[in-house]
C-alpha cells in the first residue's frame, strides 16, 4: 500500500536531517494518512479511504465526499478514490434519467 492520500495526492518527501554541526543524513517526510470512513449520500453507505488530514479538509470544504470526488479531475485521484467517483456518476445518472 503506497504512502499517498487518494484524494489530493500527497505522498512521501525526501530531505535531510541537520544536526547542530551541520551534518547531512537522508530522511523521509511521511504524509499524515487516516485510513476514514466517509457517508456517501448518492451511494447510501460508507467509503473507506486513505486521505491526508488536508484531504479529509478539503472534502468537508467541498460538501461531502460525492461533491468533492465529483469536483476533483480523475487525473489527480487515486484508483479507489476514481472507482468510487465512477459507482456515484453512475447513481447520479440513474437517477436523472428515471
Amino acid at each position: 500500500m503506497s504512502r499517498k492520500c487518494a484524494v489530493t495526492g500527497k505522498g512521501v518527501q525526501t530531505g535531510n536531517n541537520v544536526s547542530h554541526a551541520n551534518n547531512k543524513s537522508r530522511r523521509r517526510f511521511l504524509p499524515n494518512l487516516q485510513e476514514t470512513s466517509l457517508m456517501s449520500d448518492a451511494l447510501g453507505r460508507m467509503v473507506r479511504l486513505r486521505l491526508s488530514t488536508n484531504g479529509i479538509r478539503t472534502i468537508e470544504h467541498k460538501g461531502g465526499l460525492d461533491a468533492a470526488l465529483l469536483d476533483i479531475a480523475d487525473a489527480k485521484l487515486d484508483v479507489d478514490a476514481r472507482k468510487v467517483k465512477k459507482q456515484i456518476q453512475k447513481v447520479l445518472a440513474a437517477k436523472t434519467a428515471a
